[in-house]
């Protein structure tokens, strides 16, 4: 395909809700889920290996590994169906060894696997709400057994294996804990549950018997063979005040020097966090895992507890607790006991432990090797670094330091060193990142935040804030390439801002839509923009114009990439191409393939273009772009690429995701292996830090230093203290060694002297025993001689008895021998009939033969002369005809060269004759053989027919038995016949109830159709009624403008009534404005009046009010009662149709039951005849098979009845749910009624 490729040099991300989702392959060797498939990373050497799953893998959604480390067992989520894969973990990379699919099982994602203790055997487990158990045989790609689980509800689904037992499996989940056997194709249920059903979050194997579960409550059940052992609650656990008060004084003594010392603080407070909730809220067992000393439990969010096995009642004591730690770098002062873990495992040695939580974080702890270094709580630690639980939406490197920054949505900022694969800063923050962009120098950022825009300082262990920016929700930012200028997303606007004054010195307004990337070109004097209404533009920086601009208005841009050393734009979005632009005009169009881009990079050598996808893949292409897929594809994340990046030296590919993982890929040359460079590159080393930081750091220092000679002169003091009071030790000891050795020296002699008086006693002894055994020798002797003779007496009459047996048995062999020759004979002349049979027929299939080969000969002759006459009649006339129809002729030759192939038919039909002739004659010289070894098979039935006259007699024996036994079984028969008309008098009735219900059902749909026409009747009085309320609504309006206007009114009059008082001592002026007055406000008595009127009108209207009120509140009652009635009658036929249910079930058993009992009735019957044909030796199949053929038809006719009934009760059914709906109608067409008939009544 292409010289240049990728690989995964480091995964920094992991994927929650994975059922196994942490595990390990050997002692340091950790295998986790990442992206679209598992990750391993080494403990101490720290490199990281990424193994790709499927195509159009979705990402991992359970993880199991053999107990060998040997096989890995992963189950994926996919576009077009879940997959189940088995992976042969070797040196190299892994090998994909079996797909496991089938047709039996639904097409659901298994959300649990574990393999057997021999790595043979998988067991998978569907999620809810409907729950399968496979069981496979891997290797073969075979289902040995799957069974369907009920469960209460959605939950937590989980199975294993027994440690010791390949056929024993366990699976929880919601409302269920069952053990299973597998025997002989099938999954049995081994254990009764008992109580209450649990929610059981999870279990583990403690021992072969023994199985630890916990719940959703809290409590910890203990089962021995399915029973119940022993059960605990486990409490709430708070962190300890170490962690929390130690953690928050930190952070807080953190803010308070940050707030000090800048003078651009961030404007926040903190918010405090309800200790309380943690008090109120109730435990859960959200992890289990087993070891060689107990188990180990998560029963809070942020801690693990270790139980150890005791000899007390309690089964299981809890040894110690082990915490999350405290995130550093935070300015949220919240405690790390938020996350939830949900996954446990242990090393193979035992000496570490792993776990993950929903956070996507993964943590290590290293177990005590001794219970003296045990504490009461401990600590984790980070397994590799602290990584994004959420979608990363920036991602940028710089030219100076190999380092790359990126922030999420989780409200964090991370530096990270692509070159040691490390994460040099961290830091949380109030509000969500949107965007982050890097200064060349690497020594500081833009940081894009809900509220504003933020210019930080990387420090050598800390950021910085530096300066703010009024931009809300900035979406992009960017440095130039030169760091003198910077380009900032406001909405529309994209803002151009100096690093050293940071003054706004240009505007570039144009865009519709949403900016999606801003990119610089090589000399910082222009500037690319896209945007989601399909616009890309280039800016002059110093005009502030636009310069280029290529619009597509089909097509939503989500990102832009360039070529430094041309004039050439790369741009991806929604319509699934990778476009090419150059001079405002699109120069060429690559097809994504059914993917939409996401995002895009360009190498700056040119030759490598980078494209993120929808899915989660990465693709490679070289330049000029290819038409078809000539490109290389990796699996990496398992969500859309939202940032992609590669560095200046072209040797790393960067990529993030909205599933919050990032690759950093190597890049390679397939032929050569790594890329040339064309210019070395060197790195910066220094670092930023503030001078408080330098001053605190001096004096913490001294103060150390101080301390230090402090505590030497204080620890030569101690020493000096302990050698005087060891040397006192020393001759305390020498003095109490003394007295000890005196006294055992003493002992010693005294039992010396015990042992020698020991040893007389014990040759004493001896010699008595001694005697004692050369008597019963001889008694010994003396009875054995007597035994001897005896036997030899019995012996000779033995030796007599034998003689005259020998004498009967070789008369029987006699008599044998003659039968056999009759037999001989008479096989001899069966065989001979056959055979001349036989012979018989081959001569009238050869004389067959004689005839078919002369009627071919002469079907040949005749159509060779037919065919002659026709090619001369065909040359007569295409002679003629040459130049005017070649076509024609064409065709012709074509009709010949099938009349030839007939002729080869024909041919090959003659040589097939000639060979099934040989066949014939092979067949032949097979018979004679076949007749050789019935001769061999004659001797050997003579040796048969032996041992069987001896079996005879004792059949014969079981043959009267039998008839006996025959004759009890037709009695038993004719009750069961007797018994199947009852049932089928039952039936009878039944269906006559069912006529009654059709009737009943008949009569409610009647009733339904009147409430329909009602219920029409109804919405018009609605519609009536809705109009009238809207002209009392026009009228309040109306009224409500009145009395304005008439407060209006009276306002003025006072105003005038005041100036008219002022001339109250010039009559003819006050005499002028009363007349003004009057004229003015001459309308005032009938405004009184229409008011007097307006009262008894709103007086009405309450009474009226009050009265529809009351009403309503009648209706509602009834309609509450209504409804409680129509659910009793709903309860009743429910009760009803359960019963019925209740007795076909039971119709059902007894049915099989007899037909058991008639199919062991006719195997007695067969039994029966078959030995009588033995004993008559002749056979008698065709009497056997009548009663059977009988017997037959009528359990045909029994499953027809079966069927029927089937069929009404699925009738009923249907019937039942059509009349639920009509009665969840009837309450609110009652409801309509009698809001109708009280309109009536008013009016």
């Amino acid at each position: 395909m292409w010289s240049v490729a990728a690989e995964p040099a480091a995964v920094f991300g992991c994927r929650p809700a994975v059922s196994g989702g942490v595990c390990f392959l050997e002692e340091r060797l950790v295998l986790h889920a990442a992206g679209a498939a598992c990750a391993q990373f080494h403990t101490e050497q720290r490199w990281h290996k990424f193994i790709p799953g499927r195509e159009n893998s979705r990402g991992v959604r359970a993880l199991a590994v053999s107990r060998s480390r040997r096989y890995l067992a992963v189950s994926e989520t996919a576009a077009e169906e879940p997959a189940l894969t088995v992976y042969e973990l070797t040196e190299g990379p892994p090998r994909r060894r079996r797909t496991l699919t089938a047709a039996e099982l639904p097409a659901r994602e298994a959300v649990s696997l574990a393999f057997s203790p021999d790595g043979r055997h998988l067991a998978a487990a569907t999620g809810p709400p409907e729950v399968h158990l496979a069981l496979w045989l891997w290797e073969k790609q075979r289902l040995l057994a799957a069974v369907h689980v009920e469960a209460a509800g959605s939950g937590v689904c989980q199975v294993s294996f027994s440690p010791q037992d390949n056929a024993r499996l366990c699976i929880t989940g919601n409302g269920f804990f069952k053990l299973f056997k597998y025997s002989k194709g099938t999954l049995k249920q081994v254990n009764l549950q008992k109580g209450e059903p649990q929610n059981y979050l999870c279990h583990a194997w403690l021992s072969e018997e023994e199985i630890i579960c916990g719940t959703a409550t809290g409590k910890l059940l203990l089962f021995e063979t399915g029973e119940l052992l022993w059960q605990t609650d486990v409490e709430y656990r708070k962190p300890p005040k170490k962690l929390e008060e130690g953690a928050r004084t930190k952070d807080y003594a953190r803010l308070y020097a940050f707030l000090a010392c800048s003078c651009f603080d961030v404007p926040c407070e903190p918010t405090s966090e309800d200790n309380d909730s943690l008090q109120d809220s109730l435990p859960q067992i959200s992890a289990l895992a087993s070891y060689s000393k107990g188990f180990a439990c998560s029963s809070s969010p942020g801690v693990v507890l270790l139980f150890e096995k005791t000899d007390k009642k309690e089964v299981y004591k809890e040894s110690q607790e082990i915490w999350l730690p405290q995130d550093l770098f935070t300015t949220v002062p919240k405690p790390s006991g938020r996350q939830d873990i949900i996954c446990i495992c242990f090393s193979p040695s035992e000496e570490a432990m792993v776990v993950s939580t929903t956070k996507n974080q993964l943590y290590m702890f290293t177990m005590p090797s001794t219970d003296f270094l045990k504490e009461e709580s401990s600590y984790f630690e980070y397994l590799h670094f602290p990584l994004h639980s959420a979608s990363i939406t920036g991602l940028d490197i710089c030219i100076r330091r190999p380092i790359v920054a990126t922030c999420s949505l989780d409200k964090s900022v991370r530096v990270w060193n692509y070159k040691t694969n490390t994460l040099e800063l961290y830091k949380e923050f109030w509000e969500e990142a949107y965007t982050v962009a890097l200064h060349p120098t690497g020594l500081f950022c833009l940081v894009g935040f809900s509220d504003r825009l933020r210019f930080i300082s990387l420090l050598y262990d800390n950021m910085h804030v530096f300066k703010d920016f009024p931009i809300r929700k900035c979406g992009e930012c960017s440095f130039s390439n030169g760091g003198h200028l910077f380009a900032a997303v406001n909405g529309n606007v994209i803002q151009i801002y100096s690093c050293t004054t940071f003054e706004n010195t240009n505007n570039l307004k144009g865009h519709n839509g949403k900016i999606c990337a801003v990119k610089w070109s090589a000399d910082d004097s222009k500037c690319f923009s896209c945007d989601t209404h399909g616009a890309v533009y280039g800016w002059n920086l110093s005009t502030g114009k636009r310069e280029t601009e290529c619009v597509l208005t089909s097509c939503v841009y989500n990102g832009i990439a360039l070529y430094s050393k041309s004039k050439l734009i790369f741009a991806v979005g929604s319509d699934r191409t990778l476009k090419e632009i150059s001079e405002s005009s699109i120069q060429h169009e690559v097809p994504a393939f059914d993917v939409v881009y996401t995002a895009v990079a360009v190498s700056h050598s040119g030759d490598m273009v980078f494209v993120g996808t929808s899915l989660g893949t990465v693709r490679a292409m070289k330049y000029p772009l290819p038409l078809s897929r000539e490109f290389d594809e990796y699996q990496a994340h398992a969500g859309a690429v939202t940032k992609i990046s590669v560095t200046n030296d072209d040797l790393f590919l960067l990529t993030a995701s909205e599933d919050g993982s990032i690759f950093f890929w190597k890049l390679y040359d397939k032929k050569e292996g790594v890329l040339k460079r064309e210019k070395e590159f060197e790195y910066a080393k220094e670092v930023l830090i503030l001078k408080s930081d330098i001053e605190e750091k001096n004096r913490a220092m001294l103060e150390l230093q101080i301390r230090v000679k402090e505590l030497q002169t204080e620890n030569d003091y101690q020493l000096r203290l302990k050698d005087m009071s060891c040397y006192e030790k020393i001759k305390e000891l020498e003095e109490t060694f003394t007295q000890e050795i005196d006294s055992l020296k003493n002992k010693h002699q005294i039992l010396q002297a015990e042992k020698d008086n020991q040893e007389l006693q014990h040759q004493f002894q001896l010699s008595e025993l001694m005697n004692k055994h050369a008597k019963e020798m001889q008694d010994l002797e003396s009875d054995s001689n007597q035994k001897l003779l005896m036997e030899n007496e019995k012996y000779q009459d033995l030796q007599v008895n034998s003689q005259r047996m020998q004498e009967e048995y070789e008369k029987q062999l006699h008599n044998l021998q003659e039968s056999k020759s009759r037999a001989v004979e008479e096989l001899t002349d069966y065989y001979e009939g056959k055979l001349n049979e036989k012979t018989l027929l081959l001569e009238e299939a050869e004389e067959n033969m004689r005839q078919q080969l002369k009627a071919h000969e002469e079907i040949k002759k005749q159509i060779e002369e037919d065919e002659d006459q026709e090619i001369q009649e065909i040359k007569i006339k295409y002679e003629r005809r040459l130049v005017e129809e070649k076509e024609s002729n064409l065709q012709l030759k074509g009709e010949i060269g099938v009349m030839s192939k007939r002729l080869n038919s024909l041919q090959k039909e003659l040589r097939e004759r000639d060979s099934n002739i040989e066949e014939i004659k092979l067949e032949q010289q097979n018979l004679q053989g076949i007749i050789k070894s019935l001769e061999k098979d004659i001797t050997t039935l003579n040796t048969q027919i032996e041992k069987r006259t001896n079996t005879i007699q004792e059949k014969e024996k079981d043959i009267y038995d039998l008839k006996m036994k025959n004759e009890e079984l037709e009695k038993f028969k004719f009750v069961l016949d007797h018994k199947i008309e009852q049932f089928r008098k039952q039936i009878e009735s039944r269906e006559n109830d069912s006529k009654i219900m059709k009737e009943q059902i008949h009569e409610t749909e009647r009733e339904l159709k009147q409430f329909h026409k009602e219920n029409i009747q109804l919405k018009l009085n609605i519609t009536r009624s809705q109009q009238k309320l809207k002209a009392t609504n026009n009228e309040m309006h109306k009224e409500r403008q009145k009395k304005q206007s008439m407060e209006a009114i009276i306002k003025r009059f006072k105003m005038d009534l005041h100036n008219c008082v002022g001339f109250i001592q010039d009559y003819k002026k006050l005499k002028a404005g009363i007349h003004e007055l009057y004229i003015k406000y001459v309308q005032q008595l009938e405004m009184v009046e229409m008011e007097e009127v307006d009262t008894d009108l709103q007086y009405e209207y309450m009474r009226q009010r009050e009265y529809l009120e009351r009403n309503l509140a009648a209706l509602k009652k009834k309609v509450v009662k209504d409804q409680e009635i129509h659910q009793a009658a709903y309860r009743r036929i429910m009760q009803e149709n359960v019963s019925l249910i209740k007795e076909i079930n039971d119709l059902r058993q007894e049915l099989t039951v007899a037909c058991s009992q008639v199919h062991d009735l006719k195997s007695a019957l067969r039994l029966t005849k078959r030995k009588q044909a033995i004993q008559d030796m002749a056979p008698s199949s065709e009497m056997l098979s009548s009663p059977a053929v009988l017997r037959l038809n009528a359990q045909k006719e029994n499953e027809k009845i079966i069927e029927m009934q089937m069929l009404e009760i699925q009738q009923l059914r249907d019937q039942i749910q059509e009349k639920e709906q009509s009665l969840k109608v009837l309450p609110l067409l009652h409801g309509h009624n009698l809001e109708r008939s009280h309109k009536t009544h008013q009016h």
